[in-house]
């Protein structure tokens, strides 16, 4: 899986994204076909989805590596190429250390939640879980596009092109609030039947809905903070982007979770995810105000070459 990460973004930084989906693809189709198949037909059950994630991550892997290994990129992979320098692996940690604390704080996060929720019974405990799962797909949509401003980004920024380190930036935040636009409303409409989906029960589904409805709404907020937080890291900006990932991953979550469930009992821990949202926005502005006045308004002679 660690090997399919690097080399999905290896592809990904060299323009070939439509190799790396590819192959991630491939993995994820064969999850979905091998799941039923090895769980019911085979009858391993749990087991048996254990399995078929398995494989597939290990096809993905040859997948990918026959890219490599065939041609068809500008990178090549070599074992005699592995060379541990002292001063890049702190430079690739440090790199990277936003994205490990956004995920960290996001497991922290939904132990939490669970544990919070927990009180309130199973039911309250599936429906917020049902809820993170659909909001997660929602929230991928302004992920893979600021992912895909990255590179970019990371780019023209060392190439000196700063004009179009601007104009990517804000073609990203439209495009992925547009399209997060549609999606939330899509499943705003739809949030009851979503839930039910997942479980036919009437608490549930009622516990959910609400849920999903104030996420949806807040997840508007999403697009600026994401590409903000990405435009720091492609920059070379480490440490504003850590702050960034940990405001909304965890720093502000955490603490409205606790409060709000004390305050509001389940009501509050619908509404505290969705309110940690719309709190990033502010300083996500700021942050972002604050990088574009450090850039220089004309670009690089390099940058105009």
């Amino acid at each position: 899986m660690t090997a399919v990460f690097v080399m999905n973004n290896i592809l990904r930084y060299e323009g070939k994204a439509s190799l790396g989906m590819a192959g991630l693809l491939t993995g994820a189709v064969l999850n979905i076909v091998g799941d039923p198949i090895f769980m019911f037909v085979l009858d391993m059950g749990i087991a048996g989805a254990g399995l078929s994630t398995a494989l597939s991550q290990i096809i993905s892997f040859f997948v990918l590596l026959s890219m490599f290994l065939r041609g068809k990129t500008s990178t090549r992979i070599s074992l005699r190429a592995v060379a541990l320098k002292g001063r890049l692996v702190p430079e690739i940690l440090a790199t990277g250390f936003p994205s490990l604390l956004r995920q960290g704080l996001n497991s922290l996060a939904t132990i939490l939640l669970n544990d919070c929720a927990g009180v309130y019974g199973d039911e309250a405990v599936a429906a917020m879980s049902i809820v993170s799962r659909i909001g997660f797909f929602v929230f991928s949509i302004a992920l893979g596009v600021g992912q895909g401003f990255q590179p970019i980004c990371g780019f023209n920024y060392g190439a000196g092109k700063y004009s179009r380190v601007r104009r990517a930036f804000w073609f990203t935040v439209a495009l992925s609030e547009g399209l997060m636009a549609v999606a939330a409303v899509v499943v705003l409409l739809c949030s009851g039947g979503l839930i039910g989906l997942f479980r036919d029960d009437p608490t549930v589904i009622a516990i959910g809905t609400r849920a999903l409805r104030l996420y949806c709404v807040a997840q508007l907020f999403l697009p600026l903070c994401m590409v903000t937080e990405m435009l720091y890291q492609s920059t070379g900006h480490k440490g504003g982007a850590a702050i960034l990932s940990s405001l909304r991953g965890g720093l502000l979550f955490i603490p409205l979770l606790l409060i709000l469930v004390r305050l509001r009992g389940l009501a509050g821990i619908q509404e505290a995810q969705p309110l940690a949202y719309v709190l990033a926005l502010l300083p996500s502005i700021w942050f972002m105000l604050r990088l574009f006045r450090s850039l220089p308004k004309e670009d690089t002679p390099m940058g105009e070459g």
